[in-house]
């Protein structure tokens, strides 16, 4: 059985949480700060942390960030503001999705679902192993990108949405669609989380949105991949 570790100061959410998580299939930890987390997570890690950002002592960044230096464990991350999750992606945290508070324990179900079930390679299942263009090189199997010959570190949904993008030079997606190929569930939040992370791809891709070389936005649409094939 794949695990959950929910991470929250709140006990009414932890409990709802675990109840939808363990209807599910899910065996479910608990964790009310920060500091008891990193302690749970060193001594057995999860297949998947849910994590507030605000909590008691040692907040959700910081218990990300050293989580990061010794597993690879998804992490879905929970903050209380929608405009918060620019500031999220655009630090490049690491986190591999975000839910906003107040959510829906069902749509917090449906995220888990989805990134537990993710390949890191799904989205390009089928495309050649390394496509190249014009300034830059996406590695599919190594999951590695360079730019202008440097290498490029992106969180590992920034990648997926490249993948699919780059994978259809030219192909309008629509946000919907990018939701289902990339994020694969049937998304209740806002579409606006596309928008948010195609910004974090495009600032460490260097990809000026008002003069794009990489990625495209087709206006009142979602986005194409206008990169020039070599």
């Amino acid at each position: 059985m794949q695990r959950v570790l929910v991470v929250d100061d709140e006990p009414h959410i932890r409990a709802v949480l675990r109840g939808y998580l363990e209807a599910d299939g899910y065996t479910v930890a608990e964790a009310s700060d920060g500091e008891t987390a990193l302690s749970m997570l060193r001594a057995d890690p999860p297949d998947l942390v849910l994590l507030d950002v605000m909590l008691p002592g040692i907040d959700g960044l910081e218990v990300l960030r050293q989580l990061r230096g010794f597993s690879d464990a998804y992490v879905i991350l929970v903050t209380a503001r929608a405009e918060e999750v620019d500031k999220l992606v655009g630090l490049g945290v690491g986190a591999d999705d975000y839910v906003t508070k107040p959510f829906s324990p069902r749509e917090v179900s449906a995220r888990v679902k989805a990134v537990l079930r993710r390949d890191r390679g799904t989205a390009v299942a089928g495309a050649d192993d390394v496509r190249r263009f014009e300034g830059l090189t996406v590695n599919l199997a190594g999951r590695d990108i360079e730019v202008d010959g440097s290498s490029v570190v992106v969180s590992s949904l920034e990648f997926d949405l490249l993948a699919a993008l780059a994978g259809a030079p030219g192909r309008v997606f629509s946000r919907a669609q990018l939701l289902e190929r990339v994020w694969g569930y049937d998304f209740y939040g806002d579409e606006r989380v596309v928008d948010v992370h195609i910004r974090g791809l495009r600032s460490r891709l260097g990809d000026d949105a008002a003069d794009p070389r990489l990625i495209g936005t087709v206006r009142g649409v979602g986005y194409k991949f206008i990169g020039r094939p070599l």
